[in-house]
């Protein structure tokens, strides 16, 4: 299998490479159940993030990492984005997405009473891989909707042209390889 070493945080992964498309492989991130890779990398984007009230991030991958980086920033709580409307929302704020790693639609939901807590405070998104930007684009539509301010888009990794964007905060480049 082929396989691209990345370097972050001061721990190395092999991670194998994968088609996602007849033209586009990626290198398969995931740091759901990596405690060493989360544990080392939140402190590094902490840095960055000083003076923001709450972090936001879309359910799943980046639960972990949001949960870390409130620690490092002594917040007592964070906000998830759910993949469906729970029985327990209440007005709940819902948008739709299309990420590079699901490729299909899926919607992404803000709890009522998670927007109100966000307005008119300083949001920081977080996710592991910002790629294409999508999913941090619908969770800042989101938040936006809520009132809330968007002060930082940070990740673990920026894959492909994500890289040259300067609106976001990331530890390494990933890249995005060619298909057959």
């Amino acid at each position: 299998m082929e396989t691209y070493t990345l370097r972050v945080a001061g721990v190395k992964r092999e991670l194998p490479i994968i088609p996602i498309s007849k033209e586009l492989k990626i290198a398969s991130f995931v740091i759901l159940g990596d405690t060493e890779i989360v544990a080392a990398s939140a402190p590094l984007l902490a840095e960055h993030l000083n003076g923001v009230d709450y972090l936001v991030t879309a359910e799943a991958k980046g639960i972990p990492l949001v949960f870390e980086l409130a620690k490092q920033l002594e917040m007592t709580e964070y906000i998830v984005a759910r993949k469906n409307v729970k029985p327990y929302m209440n007005e709940p704020l819902i948008n739709q997405v299309v990420s590079i790693t699901t490729q299909k639609e899926q919607l992404l939901c803000l709890d009522g009473k998670d927007a109100a807590k966000i307005k008119g405070k300083q949001i920081a998104l977080i996710d592991d891989v910002i790629s294409t930007g999508e999913s941090m684009r619908v969770l800042e539509e989101l938040v936006s909707k809520a009132g809330g301010i968007v002060a930082a888009k940070a990740a673990i990794l920026a894959e492909g042209a994500a890289a040259e964007r300067d609106d976001i905060i990331y530890l390494e480049k990933l890249p995005i390889f060619k298909g057959n």
